[in-house]
């Protein structure tokens, strides 16, 4: 099961780099971290989206890049914390893309993957695991994580880190509200 796109086209036409504000061009492409992709690596159709403000843009980049290339979360949970989030949300971007960073740069298998389709009572998955997954759930539903979870999360993760997974959370469930409603397409790579 595959969560399906929600429009078929773009309600905000993305912008091709010649077409960026010169500014947030330039700080874009000189701070670009190598995971977003080096030289003439393409530009994610995210970005070529939110090129249409420019001033928003250059903020988001920046507080994205720190929740995603510099958590504290090992990058296993924060994957999973992204890929439960984006699956709840409905998100076809955000899965696609982070179904491919999970596996081939976090240490996520194909069944860490499934698990987030099926959320913390999936088969087989471990209680760190389960405890991750139930504080997502948790901050979807309700907008907080229940005592009981958070004592299973604190008993492995540092402060630090716990704040990190609520950002990260609220981050991504903000991102897949501006994914779909946007009508950010995939790029043709991810396309079935």
């Amino acid at each position: 099961m595959n969560i399906e796109h929600r429009l078929p086209t773009p309600r905000i036409q993305p912008l091709e780099l010649p077409e960026w504000d010169a500014k947030l061009r330039e700080r874009q492409m000189a701070n670009r971290p190598k995971e977003m992709g080096e030289g003439d690596a393409p530009v994610f159709n995210i970005f070529k989206t939110l090129a249409n403000h420019p001033r928003m843009a250059e903020k988001f980049m920046a507080w994205g890049g720190q929740l995603l290339f510099r958590s504290t979360l090992p990058p296993r949970d924060r994957e999973l914390a992204i890929l439960r989030t984006g699956w709840l949300c409905r998100a076809t971007y955000e899965w696609h893309h982070h179904v491919e960073i999970g596996l081939h740069h976090a240490g996520l298998s194909e069944a860490d993957v499934a698990a987030c389709k099926t959320g913390p009572d999936a088969p087989g998955i471990s209680p760190d695991d389960a405890a991750l997954l139930a504080a997502v759930d948790e901050l979807h539903a309700d907008q907080f994580v229940s005592g009981a979870t958070w004592a299973k999360l604190a008993a492995r993760l540092s402060t630090e880190q716990l704040i990190d997974l609520v950002m990260v959370v609220g981050n991504y469930t903000m991102v897949s509200m501006a994914l779909n409603s946007f009508g950010v397409q995939l790029e043709d790579k991810y396309r079935d």
